[in-house]
């Protein structure tokens, strides 16, 4: 939908989606866009906990969120395609565009123009342009260039999203596929380069396989095995970095641009949105949700080409392949399934797959061998390859063939500790001949469920799979005797089953026949865990004569029609508890026994499938195809295809030349997405066919259907004037008074923006984009690590990062500022943070989470239509105001939670305001760890009178308001944790015990405690999602369940030692520890402490195994206590189950009396015996040197003699006196000094000799 540009006063041409301003010279074209992509993971946490993800493209409001500078604004961002034509770029003015950027930042932050050129932004230190931002939450979207899309009509300027590999950035027209799971080492070089930045180089820096790449076209036309991840639901928020296309460009600066931000990936989640909006400033572009998902059914060839695991691609979509085919449901589990599946094309073993909920999609013949085995148990009439009935899980899709059942598991290394993925698919119940498969749409337990209904020789049972790790197993119930034999019949069948997984029981819809009796239909309950079987409800025989009421209450007294009842399936919403029973009929309940049979549903017509978007709304589909709607909860069934709205509708999408209608087109499917009712729908246009995803505008039809029958012609003057009846009780609904949301909803999130490059045009390059996927990992990183025992002094998992740079932060700023960061980038720490201050969105929320006795509130307010209000008189009062406008709170378990609701008039506004409150009851739910075990329920609020009838014009067209409904779960919230409050243990520690010795090698992660101290244990609640952190005041039972003296040797004990080592009780001489705290559980078994406890004195008595540790040198020995702290079953203010273990390092542990009195003997035998020594050898010492003097001498004498007579022989007797003398002499001295008190007469007989 394009607007002439005539504000610019210059002509604007679009050439396959590149905007160009003519004749005007241009020196340069920069950017100036900032939008935000959010993106959310509902580990599945979410809730995955596991959880499904988002991401969103916000436009600001018109201020640079940075330090440096105040952006121009404006907008040009240009889609990269190739030009057809006029392959020339002309130029825009740089003066021009700033001028008008400036006069832009004085209005309001939203203009006319359809697609304008981008603002040159200014200001110092360098000019910055404005960049989209990405919010991530769990999620990720596949664009394939080789897939076949699915065709979009763009009547208005709209986001576009694909993924590219780092190699591929700045490519036009490229796009990846999302199945390479790991993190990649591409960036750690790049961070050794940046010296003098807050980021520690020699951290380890990953980077994720893929980038997310964002573009801006305007055209005319056209979780869930919580038992290994975290549950949890994060997003990421994050600005998007622009980047120039690399194609040839004649411009100075720019010819065509993207933006881009890493795409995260995250472990235990295969399920992402991603949620694009602008930042409000220029055209209005509506927000877009994507979804990108792991797709864990690709592999590549040797060729390095990306192929398909379970089966062939086709790449040409035939005509006879869906022209007339009847449509089929879309079965998977919900929000948890990234890969869904589509059968039903007749004779082909064929089958539609998608990663991106149909937004492209391929065609796949299955490589299965299509086999079929006739048995006289199996009574099949004929063979067909056409897969009937196809089931996509999280990590495995089912299909049957004819009675064959077969599956395959993707690769999934994100779910996975090792590849758990199929080589072909598996054949299972090969000795069953299944007549149809069940889907069981919410996880449950950490597994996912499916169940096989069969006929034959196993009639009568269910085969109940179960799918956990990628595993799949399967178990025949009812365990004992069959169904039939359990109601008391001799033959029967099972038509439909549906699993609620929160009360383990089965629902069958069984057909049993009674002699020469006609069918008769029941609905029989089946617990799973106790192997009970109960007969709930008998369907009646005939449909019951309703004499134009919307609704009747099934009493038995009622009168009947001559038409037969034909059930042919049953819906459980787990939320709200209704059920219905479908086929030529609807009959609702909400407690299993009382049924509703809802008359405006024709008994002529039979009910195909039931499409189901668990947030009130119901769409169903008929035997010929046509389209009926509901509210749960409401009496009034609509039909929407074929209607009167329906065909306004379709003249109006013809006239516009729509690409997404056509005279000829054949439904697919029908189902929900994001609340959201689509088809997919096949459509021929002059002999050429396309398979198109369209939204159903489900309030547009039914206002085009009031419209066309309740309307008012009054001639007023000459001329006819058209009114229309609004039927809508109020003019006006507004939510107010709503708090912030993350309290409730239990969305963490992060922000994260791209460095700063110091580069004048803003744009980024390879780079800087890799520093930012660095970034990015490690920012995800920290929030995985930070789950851990020991609590950080500040509770946020992003202040170890910056803890040591934070006081240099305006130095790194001064070298940003100047142009001299290294590598060209400038990393802030204030943009890698995570946001506890969500504001709320002025809509209720899309689930909430209550612990116990917590309190949701908001308030509602209605401006009347017309008068409606009026006076009462009562007694004790004048006059009682009372509206006609009127408010229902409606729960699903009302013996759980509770709602109060306050009216407000306000007659001076002629409105009313109704403050409701949600609260828990403390009574339907024990404790459970967080996240685990939710009791689903739900509220559900409506304005009496106004199902179907009232209409709120936005500029995204009709909204229907006057009902509301809010998923409601009762238990322990995802993001609560208990952690060891070390820093005040140490200080309380220090102050109750005078002194404070920590061991030897200090370990600054975990600090010592001396054994003969009193330890002081204290612990925080810490909320992960709204940053709060405050003591643990309940009640903890603490035990020591492993240990060892090195963190080598550690080992866990087992049930009885735990017994032993813990508790008051024991008699064998083996507690580790003792309090004198008097209270404990209530078989006396443990100790209950809290924080008002006098503390722990260790024991280490002659049994434990802390009990006489050998010294690993010359220190005391030292043990390592694995301690679990639990407050289940002993502390009653919180539905948590708060479970901690954690590392406890105890030394100076003393020896036993045994090892220290041998220690001393053998220490005190070693003293006497040095002293001994010692006292000998002084004794002994004398007589020793005048031995060794002896003979010393002798050998000096000997030596001397021999040289005597040698030197003789040689010299002649001349020499003999002369040497005699000489000799006498030299001995005599040598004498003298060795041995003084020799006597003389020795001497002199010495020298006669």
């Amino acid at each position: 939908m394009g607007r002439k540009s005539t504000k610019w006063g210059k002509k604007v041409s679009r050439y396959e989606g590149k905007v160009r301003l003519k004749k005007v010279p241009a020196k340069k074209l920069v950017p100036a866009w900032k939008e935000k992509v959010w993106g959310e993971e509902t580990t599945k946490g979410e809730e995955r906990s596991r959880g499904e993800e988002t991401v969103f493209l916000e436009k600001g409001q018109g201020e640079e969120e940075g330090r440096y500078q105040r952006a121009g604004r404006g907008e040009g961002p240009a889609r990269e395609e190739p030009i057809a034509e006029n392959p020339g770029k002309e130029r825009v003015h740089k003066d021009q565009v700033e001028e008008y950027g400036r006069g832009q930042e004085r209005k309001q932050s939203s203009s006319h123009v359809m697609c304008g050129p981008a603002m040159f932004p200014a200001g110092p230190p360098w000019p910055r342009v404005r960049v989209v931002q990405v919010l991530w939450a769990l999620l990720a979207v596949l664009l394939a260039s080789w897939r076949l899309w699915a065709i979009k009509d763009f009547q208005e300027c709209t986001w576009q999203v694909v993924l590219n590999e780092f190699k591929r950035v700045g490519e036009s027209g490229v796009s990846d596929s999302f199945f390479e799971q790991e993190p990649v080492d591409t960036v750690s070089s790049l961070f050794h380069m940046l010296v003098d930045s807050p980021i520690d180089p020699s951290e380890k820096y990953l980077g994720f396989p893929y980038y997310l790449k964002i573009n801006y076209s305007c055209e005319e036309k056209s979780p869930v095995n919580f038992y290994r991840w975290k549950i949890e639901q994060l997003q990421i928020q994050m600005e998007a970095a622009p980047f120039r296309s690399k194609e040839p460009c004649m411009a100075e600066e720019v010819c065509s641009m993207s933006w881009y931000t890493p795409m995260p990936i995250k472990k235990g989640s295969v399920v992402m949105r991603v949620d694009i909006s602008s930042n409000g400033l220029g055209t209005f572009i509506p927000d877009k949700r994507f979804q990108m998902n792991i797709n864990g059914f690709l592999k590549r060839d040797r060729d390095n080409n990306i192929q398909f695991t379970v089966g062939e691609k086709l790449f040409n979509l035939m005509p006879q392949y869906f022209v007339g085919v009847s449509s089929r449901p879309l079965w998977h589990t919900v929000d948890q399934s990234p890969v869904l599946i589509l059968g039903g094309i007749p004779n082909e073993k064929y089958v539609l797959m998608t990663d991106t909920s149909f937004k492209d999609f391929s065609l796949v013949e299955l490589s299965i061998d299509s086999c079929w085995v006739g048995s006289f148990y199996c009574p099949h009439s004929g063979f067909t390859a056409t897969i009937y009935d196809t089931i996509a899980t999280e990590s495995t899709l089912f299909i049957r063939q004819n009675q064959l059942v077969y599956y395959f598991t993707g690769t999934y290394t994100t779910l996975y500790e090792r590849n758990r993925g199929s080589g072909s698919w598996v054949r299972v119940l090969a000795s069953e001949c299944i007549k149809k498969l069940c889907p069981v749409y919410f996880h449950s337990n950490g597994s996912e469920y499916i169940m096989a209904l069969t006929t034959g020789k196993h009639e009568g049972y269910v085969h109940f799979g179960t799918i956990r790790d990628g595993q799949v197993s399967f178990e025949m119930l009812p365990r004992q005797w069959s169904v039939c034999e359990q109601i008391g019949v001799t033959t029967c069948s099972i038509i439909w089953s549906e699993y609620i997984a929160g009360e383990y029981t089965l629902l069958l819809l069984v057909e049993s026949g009674y002699g020469n009796a006609s069918k008769r239909f029941q609905v029989v309950s089946y617990n799973t865990a106790s192997d009970d079987l109960e007969l709930l409800y008998h369907i009646p025989e005939f449909i019951p004569e309703a004499r134009g009421l919307e609704f009747l209450m099934i009493l038995g007294t009622e009168s009947y029609t001559s038409t037969a009842m034909a059930p042919k399936g049953i819906f459980c919403n787990p939320y709200n508890n209704l059920i219905f029973i479908w086929g030529n009929f609807l009959l609702q309940s909400s407690n299993k026994e009382n049924f509703i049979y809802l008359a405006d549903f024709p008994k002529e017509l039979s009910i195909k499938y039931m499409a189901r978007s668990f947030h009130g709304a119901v769409a169903i589909v008929t035997e010929t195809e046509e389209i009926w709607y509901l509210l749960e909860g409401s009496y009034r069934v609509y039909q929407l295809f074929p209607s009167k709205g329906w065909q306004v509708h379709i003249s109006l999408k013809l006239m516009q030349q729509s690409s997404l209608y056509a005279s000829n087109e054949t439904m697919l499917t029908l189902f929900y997405e994001d609340s959201k009712l689509y088809q997919l729908v096949y459509l021929m246009n002059n002999q050429k066919g396309q398979l198109v995803k369209r939204l159903v505008p489900v309030e547009q039809l039914l206002m085009y259907q009031q419209h066309t029958s309740h309307y008012d012609l009054e001639r007023k003057g000459g001329y006819l004037m058209l009114s229309f009846i609004d039927f809508c009780p109020f003019s006006v609904m507004r939510l107010r008074s709503l708090p912030r949301p993350q309290r409730y909803t239990r969305q963490e999130r992060y922000r994260a923006r791209p460095p700063r490059v110091l580069e004048r045009s803003g744009f980024h390059n390879e780079n800087s984009l890799a520093i930012y996927q660095g970034l990015v990992y490690y920012l995800l990183w920290l929030h995985s690590v930070y789950d851990k025992p020991y609590a950080d002094p500040v509770h946020d998992p992003t202040w170890r990062w910056w803890a040591n740079n934070k006081q240099d932060q305006d130095y790194y700023f001064f070298l940003a500022s100047n142009w001299r960061s290294a590598g060209g980038v400038s990393i802030e720490m204030d943009s890698y943070e995570k946001i506890y201050n969500l504001e709320s969105a002025y809509e209720l929320p899309e689930r909430i989470f209550l612990d116990k006795g917590t309190e949701y509130s908001f308030a509602i307010f209605l401006s009347a239509q017309g008068r409606s209000f009026r006076t009462q008189a009562e007694l004790g009062t004048v006059f009682q105001l009372h509206s006609q406008v009127d408010v229902g709170v409606v729960l699903a378990d009302p013996g759980c939670i509770e709602a109060s609701v306050k009216q407000e008039v306000l007659i001076n506004r002629n409105s009313v305001l109704f403050s409701i409150t949600l609260k828990d009851k403390k009574l339907c739910y024990d404790q459970g760890i967080s996240g685990h075990h939710l009791m689903k329920t739900s509220m559900t609020v409506n304005v009496v009178g106004s199902s179907g009838l009232c209409f709120q014009e936005t500029h995204l067209g009709p909204h229907m308001q006057g009902n509301l409904m809010v998923p409601v779960f009762i238990g322990c919230p995802p993001g609560k944790r208990l952690a060891f409050d070390i820093t005040y243990t140490l200080e309380y520690s220090r102050l109750k015990n005078k002194h404070y010795f920590d061991c030897v090698n200090v370990n600054p992660e975990m600090p010592c405690f001396l054994f003969r101290d009193i330890f002081y244990p204290f612990f925080l609640i810490q909320d992960l999602v709204t940053g709060d952190s405050g003591s643990f005041q309940g009640s903890y039972v603490l035990l020591v369940v492993g240990g060892g003296p090195t963190l080598d040797s550690l080992k866990d004990y087992s049930e009885d030692e735990i017994y032993r080592f813990n508790s008051p009780l024991d008699k064998t001489n083996s507690l580790i520890w003792t309090t004198r705290t008097t209270r404990t559980t209530k078989d006396s078994a443990f100790h209950i402490m809290s924080h008002e406890s006098p503390g722990i004195e260790w024991l280490c008595l002659e049994n434990a195994p802390c009990y006489d540790n050998v010294p690993q040198g010359i220190f005391a020995p030292e043990f390592f206590f694995k301690v679990l702290v639990s407050n289940r079953g002993v502390d009653t203010s919180t539905y948590c189950n708060y479970q901690l273990t954690f590392l406890l390092h105890i030394h100076g542990l003393p020896l036993s009396p045994k090892r220290a009195l041998f220690i001393l003997m053998v220490s005190a035998s070693v003293f006497v015996g040095l002293v001994i020594f010692y006292i000998a050898f002084c004794l002994l010492w004398p007589l020793v040197v005048k031995g060794c003097t002896m003979i010393r001498w002798k050998i000096n004498n000997l030596i001397a003699s021999e040289s005597y007579y040698t030197y003789a022989s040689i010299s002649g007797i001349s020499s003999v006196p002369s040497l005699r003398h000489s000799r006498m002499g030299s001995m005599f001295s040598s004498r003298m000094t060795e041995d003084r008190a020799e006597p003389k007469e020795a001497v002199e007989r010495q020298l006669m000799t």
